[in-house]
């Protein structure tokens, strides 16, 4: 056989070995706050395809827009590690100062802004360079972050002072302060960003905030039965697409709840495992994945059904589920 043959036939082995595109994936990524690292699963067989070792306590995840690279925070490690997504490796490590625990990334993916609780502020990271650009004071114990679509706000929420806070980020200054309920702490917004969602861990509810007033709307209250209300301390939230039902983990509750977003009723509650936290929704929607803190699993709920399927093995301690698809 020629000797360019077998060239040309290496060259096509060797692609036919190489990983996965980094789009589509169907990889479910689950970070581990006690095994410091991210458990990837197999979308459709739920068999582990990898763990990837990251820094100490790794809890919130986000997707670059291309779903090419997936940003981890760890929390005892002061970084953020930069995950390739065909490679599945760590390929890059953030300084991002103290304790992070969330973080979005803004719309044209070149910033990204964390939460430092231990110094009651919002990180700017250029990520071009790699350089914490700005530092904005919040209520102490900042917790979630979300990034506006317009790219001209961001939201943090304070645990201890009970506010959402509004950064203008033109000027890098708070320009709204939101008194919400007992600890906030995870944000999801409507498809036309004209309301925020914050679940109040401690307060047992959502609020939900009109973004052009910064004025509380209404509270959505959770009581699913057989549950004293110390037991409900929702976390994790997230959003249909078409903004029509909203999806709130109820933490020591050991439940999900739909709430239809119109409305502001809850629908359904659906048992799941022990401290229901980190919560995500695959592309059809029609799955529900719910990190379990106390029980080290992940639920999978059948979203038309509302109930659960199964229970995923996920690590000690899984604290944020995301899906590549």
């Amino acid at each position: 056989m020629p000797t360019r043959l077998f060239a040309v036939l290496a060259v096509l082995s060797a692609l036919a070995a190489a990983p996965a595109l980094a789009k589509d994936t169907g990889y479910v990524f689950i970070s581990s706050e006690k095994d410091h690292a991210v458990t990837v699963l197999d979308g459709r067989t739920f068999d582990v395809v990898k763990v990837i070792r990251t820094g100490k306590r790794p809890r919130d995840m986000k997707f670059d827009a291309g779903h090419r690279r997936l940003f981890v925070a760890c929390g005892d490690a002061g970084r953020v590690d930069v995950i390739d997504v065909a490679r599945l490796e760590v390929v890059e490590r953030v300084p991002v100062g103290e304790d992070p625990e969330m973080f979005d990334l803004s719309p044209d993916g070149r910033t990204l802004y964390v939460s430092n609780e231990e110094d009651a502020a919002l990180g700017v990271i250029d990520l071009a360079s790699g350089r914490r650009v700005r530092e904005v004071k919040v209520g102490a114990e900042p917790e979630g972050v979300l990034a506006a679509s317009d790219g001209r706000t961001v939201y943090v929420s304070s645990e201890v002072a009970g506010m959402v806070h509004a950064v203008d980020v033109a000027s890098g200054k708070v320009v709204g302060n939101v008194v919400v309920g007992q600890r906030p702490r995870r944000f999801a917004a409507t498809p036309d960003g004209r309301e925020l969602w914050v679940t109040n861990e401690l307060g047992g509810s959502v609020s939900v905030i009109d973004t052009a007033s910064f004025k509380v709307l209404a509270t959505v209250k959770f009581e699913p039965k057989g549950f004293r209300a110390d037991d409900v301390t929702p976390v994790g939230i997230t959003m249909t697409r078409d903004g029509r039902t909203a999806w709130v983990a109820l933490g020591r509750a050991n439940h999900v709840a739909a709430v239809d977003v119109a409305s502001r009723a809850v629908q359904d509650y659906v048992l799941v495992g022990k401290r229901a936290w980190g919560v995500a929704l695959d592309r059809a929607e029609a799955r529900l994945f719910v990190a379990n803190g106390l029980s080290d699993d992940v639920s999978v709920v059948d979203t038309a059904a509302r109930r659960a399927l199964k229970a995923l093995r996920a690590g000690r301690v899984p604290h944020t589920v995301v899906i590549d698809d």
